[in-house]
């Protein structure tokens, strides 16, 4: 069957998402969701949207949720749209700007599904190499000749973000789009949504899979200039958001306190997370995300399988020519209690049974 795919798709690997167990008993600290639970207002205006309304399609063009996210971030509402999930919106972007053979800039190592994306648009990946400290060189995105660019900003896997300053000078050193992927800005200490005004080629995407604990809805937003989100609405599928996902959307982006609650758990748990690992000697940058990356302790691999074997899933992620790393997302203090109790059997004292 392959010979009736398109060339390009039929090379592909495709993206591979991180493992979701079917049966339950996991501590799952693999895919960055939220611990927590959702809002209860946003759970609660799901629950009173369930009526027969839903035979009706949704609005194509989410007016209500794009006026409530407007009012967070300040922006008018012709300058916010909804997706299914950010990767919906990043998939819009990639394929309203890269074409056939087209350069398209992805720092790495960074989100994998970008990659993915140039795939599918038979567009061809520019790589440019973080320095060790995870900063970017701004040159490196001019001189690249791209027509489109992704940054993930906390990026994935280091946890790692760049100052809006930073970012700045790389929009102005940019001719073409600047896709500034924030799915992991709640839990950090700036966001570039300020820089929408300033610089007409930066797009900011947001996901309400990690901060507001409804990666199951499936909702994400872009902030852009007007005239961007105009061209890209052409390019969206007609009703791409169902209407619960924007109703339960709304409504957690209006529960604000309830968001603040739940960071300042996983802030705290972080800290924690981050000096545990650190102490049983692997190396970590500081994160402004979500989750902790692990590289130069005992092998990744190894600790990745054993925790596995004892129903705790992390992730184990290799890039090229880097070492294998450890991804680590921040659960509930009661789930990091016991990723550390299995740690330090596993890795802590002389008498106990090594993975390597």
């Amino acid at each position: 069957m392959s010979r009736y795919f398109q060339p390009h798709i039929d090379r592909m690997a495709g993206y591979v998402p991180g493992e979701q167990p079917r049966d339950g008993g996991f501590i799952k600290l693999n895919t960055n969701e939220n611990p927590y639970p959702p809002s209860p207002k946003a759970l609660d205006a799901i629950g009173r949207a369930l009526t027969d309304r839903l035979r009706l399609y949704p609005d194509p063009v989410a007016t209500n949720f794009r006026e409530t996210a407007a009012r967070l971030h300040g922006v008018e509402p012709d300058m916010v749209l909804a997706g299914n999930g950010s990767d919906d919106l990043l998939t819009i972007i990639t394929r309203a700007f890269a074409g056939p053979g087209d350069p398209v800039l992805c720092p790495t190592p960074s989100y994998i599904l970008y990659r993915t994306l140039v795939e599918l648009q038979n567009a061809r990946e520019v790589a440019v190499e973080y320095r060790p400290d995870w900063s970017l060189d701004p040159a490196a995105f001019l001189a690249s000749g791209a027509k489109l660019a992704f940054l993930a900003n906390p990026n994935s896997p280091s946890g790692t973000a760049l100052s809006p300053d930073s970012v700045s000078e790389i929009a102005q050193n940019f001719d073409g789009p600047l896709v500034v992927d924030e799915a992991y800005a709640d839990f950090a200490e700036t966001s570039c949504v300020g820089l929408v005004a300033r610089h007409p080629n930066v797009i900011v995407t947001r996901s309400f899979s990690k901060g507001y604990s409804l990666a199951g809805l499936r909702l994400g937003y872009l902030i852009a200039q007007p005239e961007v989100v105009a061209g890209l609405i052409k390019v969206k599928d007609s009703y791409n958001c169902n209407t619960l996902t924007l109703i339960g959307g709304a409504a957690a982006l209006d529960d604000q306190e309830y968001l603040a609650q739940t960071r300042s758990k996983i802030l705290s748990t972080r800290r924690r997370l981050t000096n545990l690992m650190r102490s049983l000697g692997y190396d970590l940058p500081d994160s402004q995300s979500n989750f902790v990356w692990c590289t130069g302790g005992p092998p990744a691999s190894a600790v990745y399988q054993s925790l596995k074997e004892r129903r705790i899933l992390v992730r184990l992620m290799r890039y090229p020519g880097r070492p294998d790393g450890l991804r680590i997302t921040v659960g509930t203090e009661a789930e990091i209690d016991r990723l550390e109790a299995v740690l330090r059997e596993l890795l802590g004292g002389a008498d106990s049974p090594k993975v390597w």
